[in-house]
């Protein structure tokens, strides 16, 4: 089961395809927002990917629930804040450039920002 499908079950929203999993679109071009900091953000995800196997190492040794869930919040935290770096660099670079291009390329790059703000908020 992949992690959008469980959140269905557990929030009863509709499942969006994964923007990992979708095809490549016209957006899809060059270097992204994130390509200057990309060692950075991936030492960055690698440490979130130790605190999510923290969980899995805390719940298999049976560990008390509040502390298992004080790390939970502790990587749910670490994950906003590496989105909203990653958003930051998306408005700073993807949609300043649609901007800079205008007609209907910025009227679509700042559909999508909003789509990913909505995303982010109802978390």
């Amino acid at each position: 089961m992949t992690t959008t499908e469980a959140d269905q079950l557990t929030s009863g929203d509709p499942v969006e395809p994964a923007a990992e999993h979708a095809p490549a679109t016209a957006h899809d071009h060059g270097v992204h927002g994130y390509h200057k900091q990309k060692d950075e953000h991936l030492k960055r995800l690698r440490r979130i990917e130790g605190q999510i196997r923290g969980l899995q190492r805390m719940v298999d040794e049976d560990v008390y629930c509040i502390d298992i869930l004080t790390q939970v919040s502790a990587s749910t935290k670490a994950l906003q804040s590496f989105a909203l770096q990653l958003l930051e660099e998306h408005l700073r670079h993807c949609v300043a450039d649609a901007a800079t291009k205008g007609g209907d390329e910025i009227e679509a790059k700042v559909e999508e920002a909003t789509k990913a703000i909505a995303r982010m908020m109802r978390t």
